[in-house]
């Protein structure tokens, strides 16, 4: 550990959600002076001047910005709208509240969904604005992408210390399983524990199963927007990844043999795959700051899986 996290204040937005909470733990082990995660029920951080407030009250020193609005595909056609403007709003007056606080230190989160629809593979941080992104989360995207070109005009104009980072697919205890807002991994585990408890003899999947994504254990990922908060003071924006692509039909295949279901697989092909593929280059972040996915896809499927089967109530509870 360096000095960096000495004395200073941490504020955490979202740090009540599924990578928030893998991200205070990452800071808490750093030993700073305090880790403060404020609720949307305390602020509602689309109101400017609840942003303002928020800054005023609890003067951090450093400020991780991770509160989203986020869901799946069915999540993002049956809401683009929600999801392009709670997320656009956020972003931007955490940005300006940080600047014209003077905060240290701010950290912005955003998202793959940013990368146009054909990116060629890896996807590398220079291709961001070669194309549209996908159509089904493009309102997401664009939402998360504007917040990085606010982020480079502020420093250009006024100097603020802010980053960028964009973690891949996420997966892992204490991701939301409810189906309205789940993402491919949790909505795949939940219909094949579904239907081994219920003797189901096929479930369905949507799409053709053609689709690639690339996945990250959430602790790899807190892991990664640590050290860049520490090490890291620059413009560019960064992949967090793995550099590892896995076929939707190979996945799906996995989590049913992990899962114990011996089933059918129906292919709903009348649904969208969403982006082709999926898989970032990670070695800028290597080399900026010594980040390294550790966590073995299988192990950190294993560990999902157990913590669902557990957890049941908890992992369903939460549809927004």
């Amino acid at each position: 550990m360096t000095g960096f996290w000495a004395e200073r204040t941490v504020l955490i937005t979202g740090g009540g959600g599924f990578l928030g909470r893998a991200v205070r733990r990452a800071v808490e082990r750093r030993d700073p002076a305090r880790v403060l995660c404020p609720s949307s029920a305390d602020y509602d951080l689309r109101e400017a001047a609840q942003v303002t407030a928020m800054l005023d009250d609890h003067r951090p020193d450093v400020v991780i910005h991770l509160a989203a609005r986020v869901g799946g595909i069915g999540a993002n056609l049956e809401r683009p709208a929600d999801l392009y403007l709670d997320n656009l709003l956020m972003g931007t007056h955490v940005l300006e509240a940080t600047r014209r606080a003077d905060t240290a230190k701010t950290v912005i989160v955003g998202t793959i969904c940013s990368y146009p629809k054909f990116t060629p593979v890896p996807f590398e941080e220079s291709s961001l604005w070669q194309g549209y992104p996908e159509e089904t989360n493009a309102p997401y995207g664009i939402a998360k992408l504007a917040q990085l070109v606010q982020l480079q005009a502020n420093r250009a104009q006024y100097g603020q210390s802010a980053i960028y980072l964009m973690p891949t697919n996420l997966y892992g205890p204490g991701d939301k399983f409810h189906p309205a807002v789940s993402h491919v991994i949790p909505a795949l585990v939940k219909k094949c524990v579904d239907a081994v408890e219920s003797g189901a003899d096929h479930i369905e999947v949507w799409g053709t199963g053609s689709a690639s994504r690339e996945f990250l254990y959430v602790d790899d990922a807190a892991e990664g927007i640590a050290l860049a908060t520490e090490r890291y003071d620059d413009a560019d924006p960064v992949n967090l990844g793995t550099d590892e692509e896995r076929p939707i039909r190979d996945l799906v295949v996995m989590i049913a043999e992990m899962v114990g279901f011996a089933g059918e697989i129906r292919w709903d092909t009348t649904r969208p795959d969403g982006q082709p593929r999926r898989r970032v280059d990670p070695s800028r972040a290597r080399r900026a700051f010594g980040f390294e996915a550790e966590v073995r896809f299988e192990d950190g499927l294993r560990r999902t899986i157990d913590w669902y089967r557990g957890h049941r109530d908890e992992a369903e509870a939460r549809a927004y």
